[in-house]
């Protein structure tokens, strides 16, 4: 691939942020990181020192901020010329990429992250209870799900991994359906098929979570095709984690999405840590959105706790795609503030307190600061939702174990056992279930 050709894409210079990708060069969106202005930051992944850590070769810019050295440094990482590399002690949002967001849609960004947040801490909590076999935790990626979600349609189809519930949020799932997933009772729409998190929901577009690592990328791509191929005005998203990266499958997807060029997006959610493996592992030395690049796939590295610029950027790809201009790579660079699981336990591979020194902050702080800063909401407000969302969520979940326990029941009935496999039931399958008097 040369650099000219790269440039000379005509249809990739549409956006609703007002980039015109074609006038630029083509690396600069995958080494530097789009931010929409209320927090800005530049830097680059370490090549040395501890692996998985942010390199600051310098905070003298920005030492204004009460960052600690718990992050690796190292001097030739920063590109101190680039003018991102600043701080907007305002909060405001500022530059091409800021979406112009409305007041009212950015309280509801807010108030569905904090949804999230809250919805995890209830769920966490009663894992440690006994009352759930497992839970996964979105903690610090909550903006990923909402922003991303809010700039799609909901007509587009998703292929999440398991660190994505709050899409379903955004396109009005029930907490309650959400929760009895998980329990794997009689109101578990998967009739106990999958394992806790692996969400699915047909009404809202939103595919099957699976546990083998980077399967939806070539899904997604092959639906995306299918939906060019029926001339659908539909877009296909898919998100992978940095690990995932170093599968197969996500080669494979790439080389339909360049050789095809179908309408879809493809989102590497780089948060630093693959379980216990730092993202260094599967990055060798360039940034996971520079390998789009060798394909031929327009590619954004973009701040991944900046609600407004990963609203941006996700619409821009998805304006592109829905127009004909085929496939763009976006790596969400984002922190695990969390473990991985229920059943991980961080410590034993990271420092305690490393999520504090997170130099990108949290995603729903950085957004109630920015409302704040604009006049449209208030500490108050903040705390009072936080209490209300607190209240909602214990009472949902009572709600969810109405229809069943963990532990008691009633789970799914056995006569669902044949059912959503075929559309029409085959006969050997119609004598099974015959067999066992259903």
């Amino acid at each position: 691939m040369s650099h000219i050709a790269f440039c000379q894409i005509k249809y990739s210079s549409i956006g609703v942020a007002g980039i015109n990708y074609a006038q630029l060069d083509p690396f600069a969106y995958t080494r530097r990181i789009i931010n929409s202005g209320d927090l800005r930051y530049s830097w680059e992944v370490p090549r040395t020192g501890y692996p998985g850590r942010v390199n600051i070769s310098s905070l003298t810019s920005v030492a204004e901020t009460t960052l600690k050295p718990a992050f690796q440094h190292n001097a030739d990482s920063l590109n101190k010329n680039d003018d991102t590399c600043q701080r907007q002690d305002d909060h405001r949002a500022v530059g091409p990429w800021d979406p112009k967001l409305s007041p009212a849609s950015l309280r509801r960004g807010l108030k569905l992250m904090m949804t999230q947040r809250s919805l995890d801490e209830r769920m966490e909590a009663m894992q440690r209870q006994g009352r759930l076999s497992f839970y996964v935790k979105s903690s610090g990626e909550e903006a990923v799900a909402i922003a991303q979600g809010m700039a799609l349609e909901d007509r587009d189809i998703l292929f999440p991994s398991y660190r994505q519930p709050g899409l379903q949020l955004v396109r009005g799932r029930s907490v309650v359906d959400m929760m009895c997933q998980y329990i794997t009772n009689s109101r578990d729409n998967n009739k106990g098929r999958q394992i806790p998190g692996h969400y699915n929901w047909n009404e809202g577009n939103f595919v099957s979570v699976s546990s083998p690592v980077g399967t939806q990328f070539p899904q997604a791509v092959g639906c995306a095709m299918a939906s060019a191929s029926r001339g659908e005005d539909t877009v296909t998203a898919t998100w992978i984690g940095d690990g995932a990266t170093a599968e197969g499958d996500f080669h494979n997807a790439i080389v339909f999405a360049a050789a095809y060029r179908p309408p879809v997006i493809l989102n590497v959610v780089n948060n630093q840590w693959a379980i216990s493996t730092p993202q260094s592992f599967a990055r060798g030395s360039a940034t996971f959105a520079a390998r789009g690049l060798g394909y031929d796939i327009p590619s954004l590295r973009v701040d991944g706790n900046d609600f407004p610029a990963l609203f941006s950027v996700t619409a821009w790809a998805a304006e592109r795609a829905r127009r004909g201009g085929g496939p763009s790579l976006i790596e969400v660079f984002t922190y695990r503030a969390g473990p991985h699981s229920t059943s991980d336990d961080p410590s034993g591979y990271r420092p305690r307190d490393e999520a504090a020194h997170w130099p990108l902050g949290d995603p729903i702080e950085r957004l109630k600061t920015h409302l704040i800063q604009r006049g449209e909401w208030s500490q108050s407000r903040h705390t009072q939702l936080q209490a209300q969302l607190k209240a909602e969520m214990s009472a949902r979940y009572k709600e969810a174990e109405s229809y069943g326990t963990l532990k008691d029941g009633p789970l799914a009935p056995k006569s669902t056992l044949f059912d959503d496999v075929y559309k029409a039931l085959p006969p050997h399958l119609r004598k099974q279930r015959q067999a066992f008097g259903y």
